[in-house]
């Protein structure tokens, strides 16, 4: 049999999350249902992503307290608009898998100055460090991005600071010239600890100083 609507009525109950629907059909019958609507969900409520990704650097070198303040004199709230406390940004760790701060078993040698206070110390000019830092051949420490470096002063930094350039130790040039690399490759293996370097800090010719080995064997010679 075909039927055909003559007209609907659906009367919508908001708070029962229903509708009523009636329809007369050609020839007078009647067909009411119900049908259920969907919830309405709230808005989704979460952490600014740069705010997380400032939560995750902090996280691995600062406790749940420290980080709140940080997290608070930058000016940042929570996902509800509300300041950090230790609980909350706890809590926004776990809600997004991000490991708790485990402090060192042995803490870090030497203590932190900032870029002019070290400079003092190592009798350099503080632009220098500044690139030294830039470039690797110190370490240098943020407590956020962006906030200024601070050094930390231990005897074997000290150490790398000379009045003169210890027997072996050429200057860059001639690092690259004799290692036959660039002078960014031979930064990156004096910041990863694969060739020695000081930094001679008095006299005409201060700068870095590398210490090149020349008595590596031959690879092609044969020993009978």
């Amino acid at each position: 049999m075909n039927c055909s609507c003559l007209w609907l009525s659906i009367a919508v109950f908001r708070d029962d999350y229903r509708a009523h629907l009636t329809l007369r059909w050609r020839g007078g019958r009647l067909t009411e249902m119900d049908v259920h609507l969907p919830r309405s969900r709230p808005a989704t409520v979460r952490t600014d992503e740069e705010t997380l990704a400032l939560l995750r650097r902090l996280a691995a070198r600062h406790p749940d307290g420290v980080i709140a303040g940080i997290l608070n004199r930058q000016g940042r709230t929570t996902a509800r608009g509300l300041p950090f406390t230790a609980n909350l940004v706890g809590n926004t760790r776990r809600q997004w898998h991000i490991p708790r701060y485990e402090p060192p078993a042995h803490p870090p040698v030497g203590e932190l100055l900032s870029i002019k206070q070290a400079a003092v110390v190592l009798n350099m000019a503080p632009s220098t460090l500044h690139r030294w830092v830039n470039d690797g051949f110190v370490v240098g420490e943020q407590v956020t991005p962006g906030a200024p470096w601070q050094i930390r002063l231990s005897d074997a930094l000290v150490q790398q600071f000379v009045e003169g350039a210890p027997e072996g130790y050429v200057v860059m040039q001639e690092a690259t010239k004799r290692l036959g690399v660039s002078r960014q490759t031979v930064l990156q293996r004096v910041k990863r600890g694969e060739l020695e370097a000081v930094h001679v800090c008095q006299g005409r010719r201060k700068g870095l100083r590398i210490r090149v080995i020349e008595d590596t064997p031959d690879l092609f010679s044969h020993t009978s």
